[in-house]
């Protein structure tokens, strides 16, 4: 089969190579052309080295090219895979920070709270570019497979504002399931059959069974509290489980943040996190990592180009959704999985035009969703909680109206508990302008905020959060590296 992938943000070095290596792992995708683009040459020219290793190695007679021009990348690409980050690590670092002034302790800070909400702010104007080039350049019908964060809000707007065909892909339903395996001691995976429903990050485990048989609350709650590791790093997911009767597909960390009950105090704060890695709740934990993560790239980078000269092994491809997605699209070979699409009546509970993350099946007619799925009362006002959010940040990015971004962020369900609406206000002023260069749609706004910057009295602290880590050198992370490899 011959036809063309468009992956936008394909510096992205680690995920664009796993991606690809999956994609390789179809034996009819080997005749085909992937197109890298973004905006930084010098990434680019990593990644496409790294794949251009994997090719060579291979024999495979896959088609490589890389350009910053984006539409030249998109030109009659059949799928388009987006991976994109606006702003880079500058602006999420505002993310975290600025919050921080006004009591706002983020793990992640990229789906919904004060940081997801001006994450989204940054990547719907682009978002809506990629929808026009896709519209203009790339193949009649071609899918968008958005896996950029905030998942939600990129997949709200690109459906009802960049009307192209997109599906949201994200890997904590199959995360939540290992755990789930593991904690009731299956041997894979596989012997675990459930279906997961709610919005991204907030998707839940509505019906499990082990080898066929029905798993309830209280022997999942046994599973996890007997568990050694997970007991102590999932506190906080344990404690939704109990009282919510379902487990959470997110981290600790994660969820921690869209609800509105175990960040807002600081000496609370670290009862419910585990401080054992970033995800399980650290303050600005991703952020650490992921600075981390590209400072070890750049300075380990022909360690990661020799890795590429092995052998593609179809049974290490991962359970990234993309590749098997265009398998079954391409192939007719049936695959289950769970999709961000608009609701439509696929949650019955849950409002129409919400982006709902839930179970789907994919063949060459497309991605069929289950519907006439309820989830329980208490997850659906927990979702709506944030759809709510969500909305209000895709109308206010669309729009640039940045009194509805003051009314999406003042309704967060983590701002809300810590903070007032005058703090609310101001924080956003001060986003708004530290953010302007990724904000065209605010540039009418930024003198205003400006102005009422320079006269507010709201009283700001430095803080630097409940359970901060500083970045470690590129000679620590050697050092804990060879550690683990020496305990293994």
């Amino acid at each position: 089969m011959s036809f063309k992938i468009a992956i936008i943000g394909a510096g992205s070095v680690g995920f664009t190579k796993k991606l690809f290596t999956d994609l390789l792992c179809v034996p009819e995708f080997r005749d085909m052309e992937v197109a890298l683009t973004d905006l930084s040459e010098h990434n680019l020219e990593m990644i496409k080295a790294i794949l251009d290793r994997i090719v060579e190695a291979n024999h495979f007679p896959v088609r490589i090219t890389a350009t910053t021009d984006r539409r030249i990348a998109l030109e009659g690409a059949k799928y388009i895979i987006s991976c994109v980050r606006v702003g880079g690590l500058e602006a999420y670092a505002d993310d975290i920070r600025i919050p921080l002034k006004y009591g706002i302790d983020q793990c992640v800070g990229d789906t919904i709270c004060a940081g997801g909400i001006l994450y989204g702010q940054r990547n719907i104007p682009v978002i809506l570019d990629f929808c026009k080039d896709i519209r203009e350049v790339a193949a009649p019908g071609a899918k968008f497979l958005n896996y950029a964060n905030p998942m939600a809000m990129n997949t709200w707007a690109a459906i009802e504002y960049g009307k192209v065909d997109t599906v949201g892909l994200c890997h904590g339903v199959q995360h939540g399931a290992e755990q789930i395996a593991e904690v009731l001691g299956a041997k894979s995976v596989s012997e675990l059959d459930y279906i997961c429903s709610g919005i991204n990050h907030q998707t839940w485990f509505v019906d499990l069974k082990l080898n066929g048989r029905k798993i309830g609350k209280d022997e999942l709650i046994a599973a996890f509290e007997a568990h050694p590791v997970f007991s102590q790093q999932e506190k906080l997911r344990i404690d939704v489980l109990k009282r919510f009767g379902v487990y959470s597909t997110e981290s600790n960390g994660h969820l921690s943040e869209y609800l509105p009950w175990y960040r807002k105090r600081p000496d609370e704060i670290t009862r419910w996190i585990d401080m054992s890695d970033w995800i399980h709740g650290e303050t600005g934990g991703y952020l650490r990592y992921s600075t981390e993560t590209r400072n070890w790239f750049e300075t380990e980078f022909p360690q990661f180009l020799e890795s590429a000269s092995k052998p593609v092994d179809p049974a290490k491809r991962s359970n990234e959704h993309a590749s098997h997605i265009l398998e079954a699209l391409e192939t007719g070979r049936v695959y289950r999985g769970h999709f961000n699409v608009r609701n439509n009546g696929v949650i019955t509970n849950l409002p129409q035009d919400a982006i709902i993350e839930s179970p789907g099946f994919v063949d060459r007619f497309g991605i069929n969703m289950v519907s006439g799925i309820t989830i329980p009362e208490a997850c659906a006002a927990t979702c709506m909680a944030s759809i709510n959010v969500q909305r209000m940040s895709v109308h206010a990015a669309v729009t640039g109206d940045i009194d509805l971004l003051k009314l999406a962020v003042l309704h967060d369900p983590l701002v809300g508990a810590v903070s007032t609406p005058e703090e609310v206000w101001q924080m956003v002023d001060e986003m708004v302008v530290a953010q302007a260069r990724w904000l065209p749609q605010y540039a009418h706004a930024v003198p205003a905020a400006t102005d009422r910057l320079s006269r507010s009295t709201v009283k700001t602290r430095d803080w630097a959060g409940a359970a901060r880590r500083n970045v470690r050198s590129i000679e620590e992370l050697r050092a804990e590296k060879a550690t683990l490899k020496q305990a293994v």
